[in-house]
Order: structure tokens, then C-alpha cells, then sequence
């Protein structure tokens, strides 16, 4: 047995005690941990909240225009991209508070290129609309 084998079977698991759930079990599991995730991005974050009801907005008149079913699951799509890529930067950016609070370059560095991809996708979000609405 190599030094990395002995050290990798005397060392407690750092994996996550809920990796060992599978089946329905997991995905039920799965299921009400992203409602949580949901429930506390709207609960604690406002963008979150801004681009939800953007989009709550945007997505009904995305189905009433007469652009066809290609151009509307485009427009869709785009904002659905947004809240995707405006959830995950929260997550960076909770990730980087719970690591430290003070003032680092790398933490600076994470939050701006998450809030970078946000702006790239609300970007999006424009070409789209633009495109199938010309």
C-alpha cells in the first residue's frame, strides 16, 4: 500500500454525510433542498428578487408575442438563464462571506467575476429580446 493509501484510509472522510443517499431518497431529498435554496435567495437577495420579477413579467409577454415557438423559448430561455447565473453567484458570494469577511483580492476577485457573468446574461438577455423582436 503506497503512503497515499495509508494516509487517504487513516484520515476521517471529509464527503458530505447526505452522498450516500441514493434513489428516490436523493432526489426527494434533492427537491426540498432547492425550494430552501429558492426560499433564502428571495428571502436574502435583493437581485435575486429584481431579476425574478423581471422575469415574472418578461415570460408572459414572451407567450403573447406573435414571434413563433423558437423565438419565444429564446426569449424564455434568456431570463431563465439570468436567475440561473444570479443564483449561483449568491452562492460564490455566501460561499466566500462564510470562508472570511475581510477584505481579500481573491474574495474581490470571485464576487466581481460572479457579478461579471450576471451583467454577461442580463447582456444576453438584450441580444436576445432584440434579435427575435427586429
Amino acid at each position: 500500500m503506497s503512503a497515499e493509501e495509508k494516509l487517504a484510509a487513516e484520515s476521517p472522510s471529509k464527503e458530505s454525510p447526505h452522498k450516500g443517499k441514493t434513489g428516490l431518497k436523493r432526489v426527494w431529498n434533492a427537491f426540498f433542498y432547492s425550494l430552501e435554496g429558492f426560499r433564502a435567495a428571495w428571502k436574502h437577495e435583493d437581485a435575486f428578487r429584481q431579476e425574478t420579477l423581471l422575469a415574472l413579467v418578461l415570460i408572459p409577454v414572451a407567450l403573447l408575442l406573435e414571434h413563433g415557438s423558437l423565438g419565444r423559448a429564446m426569449m424564455i430561455a434568456s431570463l431563465l438563464l439570468v436567475l440561473i447565473v444570479e443564483l449561483i453567484n449568491s452562492a460564490i458570494e455566501a460561499t466566500v462571506d462564510r470562508i472570511s469577511l475581510e477584505n481579500h483580492r481573491l474574495a474581490k476577485r470571485a464576487k466581481d467575476i460572479g457579478s461579471a457573468a450576471v451583467l454577461i446574461a442580463l447582456v444576453n438577455v438584450l441580444v436576445v429580446w432584440g434579435l427575435v423582436l427586429l
